[in-house]
């Protein structure tokens, strides 16, 4: 079957007991229509880019899905019918994630964001030593 991910955006005047009842409505539509949820994160409550139908903020999940095709359009149909949904965005990858996703990890524990900070500071100020020598060099000849 194919993998998909899905990312729901519910209003943000929801309690979070709403939005576990909402996610477990579309579980359920996949798993009625032979699939499989691997994986179910909520992210909470957080500021969107801009309004979206007059809010500022919105309760962010993610499935990771198994199901065939038709489960995944009937899930996203009950998406758009329902009027606490504000957006929503299904995928298809090739694997599914395994552990949390970027958005729970925290900035420490992302891989490789340190090194890369500290190699360019590195970089500036071997640049900024070179140019010196050049100019060096070229008044004593």
């Amino acid at each position: 079957m194919p993998l998909y991910e899905t990312v729901i955006i519910a209003r943000q005047d929801i309690s979070t007991q709403q939005v576990e009842t909402l996610t477990e409505n579309m579980s359920s539509f996949i798993t009625d229509g032979g699939g499989n949820v691997a994986k179910v994160e909520n992210w909470g409550l957080r500021n969107l880019a801009y309004k979206i139908k007059k809010n500022r903020k919105g309760h962010y999940v993610l499935l990771n899905l198994d199901a065939p095709v038709d489960a995944v359009k009937e899930m996203e149909r009950n998406l758009r019918l329902n009027e606490d949904v504000l957006r929503h965005m299904t995928i298809k990858v090739e694997e599914l994630e395994e552990g949390d996703s970027v958005m729970l990890q925290t900035r420490s524990a992302r891989p490789g964001r340190r090194d890369r900070d500290e190699d360019e500071a590195e970089t500036v100020d071997t640049s900024s030593d070179d140019e010196s020598d050049d100019t060096d060099s070229e008044g004593e000849e």
